[in-house]
């Protein structure tokens, strides 16, 4: 084999999928590709119409770990849903956010903030989950 070359294959790496599950469905969702992976999320709820993604970025620009915000807006009508996200990257600054904006206006509407559990639809932990449920004998 001296003076053969051996050519190597190229593997062509899949492209990443974040597959999800609500509802007895399961689905991929490109949309969680465009943010941090490790990241601090908030879902903030009770935004009026007129909110968008700068407004919220405002009510959020004060922490310097800030990484994304994003109202959900319906395809259609391109009318908000009423929620958004915003992303940190420092949990510190995850905390103070979730302790100082928490009922403060965003809009002409107070806003409510919770933790994203947008993790918790993953289907691998939707999967993991179920089957310890069934190890300890519930309903899935």
């Amino acid at each position: 084999m001296a003076g053969k070359e051996v050519k190597k294959k190229k593997v062509k790496s899949k492209d990443k999928k974040v597959m999800r599950t609500a509802a007895g469905d399961v689905w991929d969702d490109p949309s969680l590709l465009e943010w941090e992976e490790n990241d601090f999320r908030i879902f903030v709820g009770d935004l009026g119409n007129e909110c968008n993604d700068e407004m919220l970025y405002r009510a959020f620009a004060k922490y310097p770990s800030l990484l994304k915000v994003k109202v959900v807006r319906d395809k259609r009508s391109n009318k908000t849903k009423g929620f958004g996200f915003v992303s940190f990257k420092d949990s510190n600054d995850y905390i103070r956010a979730m302790r100082e904006v928490n009922g403060k206006y965003i809009g002409n509407r107070p806003c409510k903030l919770r933790k994203s559990t947008w993790k918790d639809r993953q289907y691998t932990v939707v999967k993991k989950k179920n089957a310890e449920r069934q190890k300890l004998g519930l309903k899935i």
